[in-house]
């Protein structure tokens, strides 16, 4: 991610990181309030998504952002009247959800965040970022290190990789890419919002997360890119397979999120780790999804909210590196919100 892009971007992405609950208001002829919980990720969007929607419409939605595994564990228990996250539900999610539909509203990526007292930008592959992760890496001048970042003195310093002690849609992103890219990976450890790593130190949210990496040289972590932008992190470039090293801006995550050609009628997507004839992707892009209940006393109002999101709210979402929901998924999203509508 560009230092210009940062410093444009910053102020904006910052006052909406360190909103840890926030409010949000849907636009309906229906009346009432909503309550929901979920992706870190996405509460910086939600910000946003808040005043204009409370000004246009008069509606209140109260959003916690406590991660995507509390989100879909509380909409599950109906505690709250949706959830957000950034990873599917699995099947068994879904059975226990009874009658929810998730719908992809937001395009983002998760980004590599360092901190590296002295270095300024730095290559990364799947491969290393996996082996760093399983404790097989553990200094910045290991040789597959150096070899990728060529004409970058790189210090005999221990890596600190941070991870996501919560469960967390970013963690399922990071972990489905690195189970594409290390069949190691993929064995030892697996893909879920939830893992056990082999190496490194948790913190909870995104905000946690950003908290270790800013204040630890030598520490590499996975943050939604708003939060990187936010807090002016360094951010590695990834190769993807075409072998391109790509930083997540607004034209890479587009880019990953064109290999969506289809949408399942479950909505689920995979975006992470897009084919060598994708050149320009970035990736560890990925959707997030809002989950709500088909039946229910709110169905009106809540089809409201997401069409406003999939709609009019896209606007906001290019200053916190959000991209535009592709035209395919916004057609499925919109099927969606019918289905929604008709309770």
């Amino acid at each position: 991610m560009t230092r210009s892009r940062q410093s444009r971007l910053a102020i904006v992405a910052l006052i909406a990181c360190l909103v840890t609950a926030l409010t949000a208001g849907t636009a309906s002829a229906a009346t009432g309030s909503l309550t929901g919980a979920g992706s870190t990720l996405i509460a910086p969007l939600e910000t946003f998504w808040k005043e204009d929607f409370k000004s246009k419409y008069g509606n209140e939605v109260t959003y916690a952002a406590v991660g995507s595994g509390t989100g879909i564990k509380q909409i599950i228990a109906r505690t709250v009247d949706f959830g957000a996250s950034d990873a599917p539900l699995t099947a068994t999610q879904s059975s226990e959800c009874n009658g929810c539909i998730q719908i992809p509203w937001a395009l983002t990526a998760t980004g590599i965040a360092f901190h590296i007292e002295g270095v300024r930008k730095l290559n990364l592959t799947g491969p290393v970022l996996a082996n760093i992760y399983l404790g097989k890496i553990t200094n910045w001048s290991a040789p597959a290190i150096a070899k990728l970042n060529k004409g970058t003195k790189l210090p005999n310093l221990a890596i600190t990789p941070a991870f996501r002690s919560d469960g967390s849609g970013d963690t399922y992103a990071f972990t489905d890419f690195l189970s594409r890219v290390s069949p190691t990976w993929r064995s030892q450890v697996g893909n879920a919002t939830s893992v056990s790593f082999k190496a490194g130190v948790g913190g909870k949210g995104n905000d946690g997360v950003t908290a270790i990496v800013s204040s630890t040289n030598g520490a590499l972590g996975y943050i939604s890119a708003s939060y990187i932008i936010a807090h002016h992190l360094g951010a590695a470039a990834l190769q993807n397979a075409a072998g391109n090293f790509e930083y997540p801006n607004l034209k890479n995550i587009e880019a990953a999120a064109k290999v969506v050609k289809k949408v399942p009628a479950n909505n689920e997507m995979h975006i992470v780790n897009p084919p060598k004839s994708d050149k320009l992707a970035y990736p560890l892009s990925t959707f997030s999804y809002a989950i709500t209940p088909v039946k229910g006393g709110k169905g009106s109002l809540l089809a409201s909210w997401v069409y406003y999101a999939l709609t009019a709210g896209q606007k906001f979402g290019a200053a916190l590196d959000f991209a535009p929901i592709p035209k395919v998924v916004l057609k499925a999203g919109e099927k969606s919100v019918k289905v929604l509508q008709k309770g």
